[in-house]
């Protein structure tokens, strides 16, 4: 009786890689401490890794362990070598590691691009780096990208480094430490508004697809429910909804539109931060939200008056401060009282459904267009078989309401669809800005480095010229 028990218990199925973590109730994720990946922001962890991620554990019914601060090299290492079960790093995938690592679906497509600073010249062709300081990540596909460039231009040199990421890079390029970087679009994306100064050269290579990467293994059961996940959030809009919320309004703002802000951020925004601070503690909101409208709406010039009557700081209609209790729309601290209490009340009249960020950003719209014009395009969304809780579709059709097809069938007619779009776009960027001004950046912004040379302490590998 005992040998029959010790066979057939020798005889049951090893759980699979998946039954296991189901059982552990957790799932382990690599990854890198950056602004396109994961990081922690002023109200907890953000970054596109980290919500794709968090959002794969609660579809497992699993809790969420994060293990970050590592290089590209690193991580794949680790993958092997350790208990993690995902590397969400933003990875590039590698045809060259195909035969130790899975791939899940791409979740973004980026493009190698050449930056440098604005003040020097454009380079325009290969031929025009040869000479030039430039670096990229080791262990990148930019990386492997130069060296296969090197071949077709012996001339070519750069130096290399995993003590960097891309941010840092990019930075260098700001603050000119160096002449050129090899970088994916993407990081450029998150980080331009912050350097200002850097630009975009040209692109090369092809796209490439960014990845989770799974050890390759006998038990696929966590891959095909990571291929399962993303096919979910492909399909439902979720992937797209978390793509717009990190890239969506990266294009707004262009070089000029930048400096002025950050111009007047030091100039202009201490002499109102205590009453943003204030009114926006009093009423439930992030105050750098709250800034970022006033900035929007006047440039924090508490006198400004529009041809249409609005004004202030806030830019308050007269009905609007009367209904907010404000008798004087020209006393700063009364208009942003006035706008944050205005503001607040839209984001509550937004229907249950529409969850944060969408909340937020519909109510911004309603801030500019008004809500029943809000209400309109939310409906044209929904008739053209479109998510009306959802910014990303909703932002799209709200230009609808300036063509007379479309507006002739609203209860409220006619509105330039097109200001609140790029009205919430804008603000979006300010807050961004004003959120990495407030915490980590802020002697950056402001021109006045105190950190040591970074070139200097970090550790280049010279790639130099083939002879």
């Amino acid at each position: 009786m005992l040998v029959f028990a010790l066979l057939a218990a020798c005889s049951e199925p090893k759980p699979s890689q998946l039954d296991t973590i189901k059982q552990q109730g957790v799932l382990k994720i690599l990854t890198r401490n950056t602004p396109s990946t994961y990081y922690e922001g002023a109200d907890g962890p953000a970054g596109m890794e980290y919500e794709l991620t968090s959002l794969f554990a609660e579809y497992l019914g699993v809790k969420l362990e994060i293990d970050s601060n590592h290089d590209i090299n690193d991580i794949y290492s680790s993958l092997s070598t350790t208990n993690a079960h995902i590397a969400a790093a933003g990875l590039e995938v590698s045809l060259d590691k195909l035969n130790d690592f899975f791939y899940a679906p791409s979740y973004l497509s980026v493009q190698p691009i050449f930056i440098y600073n604005r003040k020097t010249s454009k380079p325009k062709t290969i031929t025009d780096l040869i000479g030039k300081q430039i670096a990229v990540i080791a262990g990148s596909e930019q990386a492997a990208l130069m060296r296969a460039l090197q071949v077709e231009h012996p001339k070519l040199s750069w130096k290399e480094t995993n003590e960097l990421e891309a941010t840092d890079l990019i930075r260098m390029i700001n603050e000119q430490e160096l002449d050129i970087a090899l970088v994916n679009s993407n990081d450029l994306d998150i980080n331009q508004a912050y350097f200002p100064r850097v630009s975009e050269a040209f692109s090369v290579g092809s796209p490439i697809q960014l990845a989770w990467a799974l050890p390759r293994t006998d038990d696929t059961s966590l891959y095909h429910a990571a291929k399962a996940f993303f096919d979910e959030i492909k399909a439902n809009g979720t992937l797209s909804q978390i793509t717009d919320r990190y890239y969506g309004h990266k294009e707004e703002l262009n070089y000029v539109g930048v400096q002025l802000f950050l111009r007047h951020v030091r100039q202009r925004l201490p002499k109102y931060e205590k009453h943003f601070r204030a009114a926006a503690e009093k009423y439930d909101l992030d105050w750098r939200l709250l800034a970022a409208v006033g900035y929007q709406e006047s440039h924090w010039r508490p006198k400004a008056v529009s041809p249409t009557g609005v004004r202030g700081i806030m830019m308050l209609t007269l009905n609007t401060a009367g209904d907010m209790k404000v008798s004087n729309r020209l006393d700063a601290e009364q208009s942003i009282f006035g706008g944050a209490r205005y503001l607040a009340q839209l984001i509550r009249r937004m229907p249950e459904q529409i969850i944060e960020p969408d909340r937020t950003w519909m109510a911004l719209a309603s801030y500019n267009v008004g809500y029943g014009h809000l209400e309109d395009a939310r409906k044209i969304t929904e008739h053209l078989e479109k998510d009306p809780n959802k910014w990303i579709d909703v932002k799209e059709h709200l230009p609808l309401l300036q063509k007379r097809n479309w507006y002739r069938f609203t209860k409220h007619g006619f509105a330039r669809g097109e200001e609140p779009v790029t009205y919430v776009q804008n603000i979006r960027q300010y807050y961004d800005v004003l959120s990495w001004y407030d915490s980590r950046l802020q002697q950056l912004t402001q021109n006045q480095v105190t950190e040591e040379n970074l070139s200097e302490k970090v550790n280049f590998n010279i790639i130099p010229p083939i002879l």
